[in-house]
């Protein structure tokens, strides 16, 4: 049974799964990369005309579609998949073993921290994702991915909710900038 929720951002929308999608945490695909894909339900979702992401996460999918698309043929499809994949295997669409590398940087693990525990969790109920990229001379910057990615308050959210944390949290932290 796949649920849809709508996203701050007109152009995603989130499909939830009571079954598991991923096993290595949230990873973003787009169209743009579509040659560097090698997962076949992947490709197939961002071969439909009109989507332009997809964002794949422990128990939903979010996917972002072009502006001129249309939600009303998009959506069906986009079911109908997720149901199809789940009807041929009971398999997560990601179950790749992916190894990050460590960070020994104390505040690095602060920040990560803070965004994996107080930050993910909000932007996930909003079918996105924030991955951190670096942190250097008080800056972090950081990734918005899914519905996050060019949504109208994405902005807003980075500055007034994720800035004002990591500062709470992380005293070494002046600002957050989306890459």
């Amino acid at each position: 049974m796949i649920q849809v929720e709508q996203t701050p951002n007109p152009n995603s929308l989130k499909f939830l799964s009571q079954k598991i999608l991923s096993k290595v945490g949230t990873e973003e695909f787009k169209k743009s990369n579509l040659n560097n894909i090698k997962i076949p339900f992947v490709k197939e979702m961002l071969n439909f005309s009109g989507v332009e992401l997809i964002l794949i996460s422990d128990n939903f999918l979010t996917v972002k579609k072009e502006k001129n698309a249309s939600w009303d043929s998009l959506k069906p499809m986009i079911i109908s998949q997720l149901n199809d994949y789940f009807e041929k295997t009971e398999d997560p669409i990601l179950i790749e073993n992916k190894k990050e590398k460590s960070d020994n940087n104390e505040t690095i693990t602060k920040i990560k921290d803070v965004l994996d525990t107080k930050v993910r969790p909000a932007v996930a109920r909003d079918g996105g994702d924030i991955k951190f990229k670096s942190f250097e001379d008080g800056v972090v910057k950081v990734e918005l991915q899914g519905a996050c990615s060019g949504c109208p308050s994405s902005i807003m959210t980075l500055k007034q909710g994720v800035q004002n944390l990591l500062k709470h949290y992380v005293k070494e932290v002046n600002s957050v900038e989306a890459i």
